[in-house]
């Protein structure tokens, strides 16, 4: 069996558990979120997908802060999920972060790689730093950010020939939507 075929499945199950565990706000969505993107990695980088390929070393970091993150509420407040939407003084820094990660990333796409699609490349990847936070801090328009994230992936994944890949990112599409209605509903629970 073809190597990308073998990362693509291995990932979109892993990609599926990551998901549902998000979706439940459950703490043990960081442990496999920190196995996946060694996975994924592999695969993005064999598809030329570098700023993606990239971002897994950020999403292994990223595992660890949130777990530790979410560790730490749970020792606070004896509760475990404590959603909340984004504060409003938040946004724009949120969006200045995202913007000069997307120019920084799709410049050096641009000028050292031989990147045919640094544009969207950089766009998901800053779209999800931004959103892998927002996640660590249990911000429900999380699920926005990653919706956009995933609608970019699915193009590009089919574009760069991973088809399963973009298959997953279809469906993450619909989850991200799933997740939102689910987190704002527990908010509107606790008001």
């Amino acid at each position: 069996m073809e190597l990308k075929l073998v990362l693509q499945i291995v990932g979109t199950l892993l990609g599926l558990l990551y998901l549902w565990l998000e979706y439940k706000a459950n703490i043990w969505l960081w442990i496999v979120g920190a196995i996946m993107p060694i996975v994924h990695g592999v695969l993005y980088l064999n598809s030329g997908i570098y700023a993606d390929a990239a971002m897994q070393l950020y999403y292994v970091v990223a595992g660890i802060y949130g777990l530790c993150v979410w560790l730490r509420g749970a020792k606070r407040t004896e509760k475990v999920v404590n959603i909340q939407h984004t504060p409003t003084g938040w946004v724009v820094p949120l969006v200045v972060v995202y913007v000069v990660l997307h120019v920084a990333m799709y410049y050096v796409l641009s000028e050292f790689t031989d990147s045919r699609v640094p544009f969207f490349d950089s766009m998901s990847t800053a779209l999800s730093i931004v959103a892998m936070w927002m996640l660590s801090r249990k911000l429900v328009e999380q699920w926005l950010v990653w919706l956009v994230v995933d609608m970019i992936s699915v193009g590009l994944y089919f574009y760069k020939g991973i088809p399963i890949t973009a298959m997953l990112y279809t469906l993450y599409c619909a989850l991200a939507i799933a997740g939102y209605m689910r987190w704002r509903e527990q908010v509107l629970i606790k008001s």
